[in-house]
Formats: structure tokens, C-alpha cells, sequence
């Protein structure tokens, strides 16, 4: 089996995919590509909560004509997804996109093919062969074996044209046919892999299909890129890519332990908690930061946490590593807390 740390190496843009560099989190935009205010002002959120790699959709040649504008905007490799229409690799390349994912479900004209790679060549921008289990070509089973040969058949042509700046992503919606496509595919290629389980359901189920998912393949050390792909906000994606990543050990980010509440609680601890952890998302700094409902859970259960709120009755005790700070009222809790984040130095 090829591990993640024995892939080829391949760049995109300013990141490096495969070999001992770190799994990059990945997310695509639901704006229309030719929207290029809304598309650049949603990649640069995305920014913001960690996303590595960003990938957008090119239905028709407007959207293809934008590359170039919204590449002006951000700060993070772009990836044109093609389908159909060759020409729009062919005009995404030509307008600065850092890679081209290409489906060989449906692109399979190997002129045009040649001339995708004869630029992605002179450009140094390699090419995602996407694989997924609902488009394979035409009277193709679906199963792991049937996936492997439509990623086989594509990456021949490439490599017959002399071409290896490849990433294969192979993606399944079924979690048992994902895994073991993956495992074939770490074991037929030595090309960097793009994990994910692909139309895994809304922010509740499709969070729990991935996580399951994506940690079985992770764990197997396959997968040097991932996307969680939901039904909902592209931010929700990246938050749940890194935390999967951090509960791995693949990732170091900020650590957020919270209680569950109880009848104990005597502040609005939800809304607390879930605005701490959204601010932690942004903190480029390695800290455990604890929001407790009582002092039952306070600076006795979370005495490791680096920064930590212990609620009381309309007040909260700011502690760290298991030591009271200060007391503060319970409207203060959020911004008081977020300055302690600020100022604690790791």
C-alpha cells in the first residue's frame, strides 16, 4: 500500500499535495463562478477558517473567463471543476487557475486531452482525475474495481502524454465502497490522494457519513487532501475537515472542550460555547480553552485547559490549568474570554 508520506509530490499554486506534507483541507464554492465579487468575498471566509485549497465550478465559458479576476482576490490555490466541455480546462488554464479537476465519466476526447496537458505542461498546473461513483462511463458496475479502471484509463492517457502532475480522487457516497476504492487506489498508483465521501448528506448526517469515513481512510494512513462535503455552508466543510484532522493527530489547531449542560447550569452556555469555538477557528495558536456550565465541570474536570469560564449564577470564574483569574458577570463572558484567548501565550 502506498502510504500518504510515499506519494509523488505535487504543487498547487503555493501548497505542495503528498510526500511528508501536511493534509491540506479542501472546499468548493456554491456561488456562481461568474459572480466574482460573491465567489472572492466567500473564498476569502474560507480563509479565514483554514481552507487550503479551493475549488470552483465552470459550467460555461463566462465562468471560465472569471479565473483570471478571482485569482486577483485570494490568497489560496484555485481549482477549476470541468465537466463536459474540454474548452473550459483549455480557457480556466489560459486565465492563471492553479490545477484542473477533469471527470473521465465525461471527458474523454484525447485531442483535446492532449492539448489540456501540452498547457497544464507549460504552465506546471497538474490535473485532479476525479472519479465518482455516480458518473462512471457509460455501462460501467458500480464497485471499487470499475472505479480503479476509469481512474486507470484517464491517467494513461496522461502518462502516455508524459504527464505525473496527477491527484486522484476516487469518492463513493457509500462509506464501505469509498474505503475500499481507496485502498485499491493506494495500492494500483503512488499519486497524491483527495479523500472524501462525496454527497454524504446535510450538516447533521453528512458530518456524521464523513467523520465515520474519513477517518477510517485517514487512519489507514491514505489520503493527503480531504474535503467533508455537506449540503450547507462551505465554512462548515473546513471547520469539520480540521477538526476530523485534529481528533486524528493529522493536525495541530485550537482545542475547545465544553460541557453538555444540566439542570446545574445557571448561564446560556450554547450560544457561549458555540461562539468561542467559531473564534477559534481564526486563532493561529496551539491552546485548549475550556467553557463549563458550573464548577462541578469547571477548573476540576477541564484543570488541563489552557484558558477556561466556569459558569455560577449570572457570572462566570475565568480559570487556567485549573487556577480561578477572575471573576466576571455573565455578559462579559465572551468578550472576557476571547481577550484571555488573545493574550495567552503559548
Amino acid at each position: 500500500m502506498t502510504l500518504r508520506n510515499e506519494t509523488r509530490v505535487v504543487k498547487v499554486g503555493n501548497k505542495y499535495l503528498g510526500g511528508n506534507n501536511p493534509i491540506l483541507v479542501q472546499s468548493m464554492c456554491n456561488t456562481k463562478t461568474k459572480d466574482v465579487k460573491s465567489t472572492i468575498s466567500q473564498i476569502l471566509k474560507l480563509e479565514e477558517y483554514g481552507c487550503d485549497i479551493i475549488r470552483v465550478a465552470v459550467l460555461d465559458m463566462e465562468d471560465a473567463k472569471s479565473i483570471g479576476e478571482i485569482k486577483k482576490g485570494i490568497h489560496i490555490p484555485l481549482v477549476a471543476d470541468i465537466h463536459f466541455q474540454p474548452e473550459l480546462a483549455i480557457e480556466a488554464i489560459k486565465q492563471g487557475v492553479d490545477a484542473v479537476r477533469l471527470n473521465p465519466g465525461n471527458i474523454t476526447n484525447k485531442t483535446k486531452i492532449k492539448e489540456i496537458v501540452e498547457l497544464c505542461k507549460e504552465r506546471q498546473i497538474p490535473i485532479r482525475i476525479g472519479v465518482n461513483g455516480g458518473s462512471l462511463p457509460r455501462g460501467m458496475e458500480l464497485n471499487a474495481d470499475n472505479m480503479i479502471l476509469a481512474a486507470k484509463s484517464h491517467i494513461d492517457i496522461l502518462e502516455e502524454l508524459d504527464f505525473h502532475d496527477i491527484v486522484l480522487s476516487i469518492k463513493a457516497s457509500n462509506i464501505k465502497l469509498a474505503k475500499e476504492a481507496y485502498i485499491k487506489a493506494s495500492n494500483t498508483f503512488n499519486y497524491p490522494l483527495h479523500v472524501g465521501i462525496t454527497e454524504a448528506g446535510t450538516g447533521f448526517k453528512g458530518l456524521i457519513t464523513s467523520s465515520i469515513g474519513l477517518s477510517e481512510i485517514l487512519g489507514l494512513g491514505i489520503g493527503n487532501t480531504i474535503r467533508v462535503s455537506l449540503t450547507d455552508d462551505p465554512i462548515n466543510e473546513v471547520k469539520a475537515a480540521r477538526v476530523i484532522l485534529n481528533e486524528l493527530g493529522l493536525k495541530d489547531m485550537p482545542i475547545l472542550t465544553s460541557c453538555p449542560t444540566c439542570g446545574r447550569t445557571q448561564v446560556n452556555l450554547i450560544p457561549i460555547a458555540k461562539e468561542i469555538e467559531d473564534y477559534l477557528y481564526k486563532v493561529d495558536k496551539k491552546i485548549h480553552v475550556a467553557v463549563m456550565g458550573c464548577v462541578v465541570n469547571g477548573p476540576g474536570e477541564a484543570r488541563e485547559a489552557d484558558i477556561g469560564v466556569a459558569g455560577g449564577i449570572g457570572e462566570g470564574l475565568i480559570f487556567s490549568h485549573g487556577k480561578p483569574v477572575k471573576k466576571i458577570k455573565e455578559k462579559d463572558i465572551i468578550d472576557e474570554l476571547k481577550k484571555a484567548i488573545d493574550e495567552y501565550e503559548c
